[in-house]
């Protein structure tokens, strides 16, 4: 009986203080500029896109998101881009593992002469998102 009381206690403790697993994500809300789709496309999917698939082959992240969202008054962006980390350390050595990739992937591959801050900005970040289990 004292098992089956212990065994209870533990699941109930589980379910009210077990919510999070060990994930954390970085989400940035992107309003592309300027009607300047083509230009953000060929920025994100040859950049930001190129260095996630780099950070998920060396096991930097744990995945990545692009979503593009419609435009609204009261939300005037387009993109979030989503980046998961397996847990905390992952998370915190971030920098450091993007100044690694951003080195070793070169310059900035862009379209044409516009500069990214001419065709996207990020109108506001969310930093350590935790996962639900």
């Amino acid at each position: 009986m004292r098992v089956l009381i212990l065994l209870v206690f533990l699941t109930v403790s589980a379910i009210s203080y077990g919510q999070y697993n060990n994930k954390i994500s970085t989400i940035d809300f992107v309003q592309i500029l300027n009607n300047n789709d083509d230009e953000a496309t060929y920025y994100f999917q040859n950049n930001w896109k190129v260095l996630r698939d780099m950070a998920l082959k060396k096991k930097y992240i744990h995945s990545f998101q692009i979503l593009e969202a419609p435009i609204s008054d009261g939300e005037p962006f387009q993109l979030m881009l989503i980046t998961t980390y397996l847990d905390e350390d992952q998370y915190n050595l971030r920098e450091d593992h993007f100044t690694e990739l951003i080195k070793e992937k070169g310059p900035l591959k862009l379209m044409n002469d516009k500069k990214p801050a001419e065709f996207r900005k990020t109108l506001f970040s969310k930093e350590m998102v935790r996962h639900w289990n």
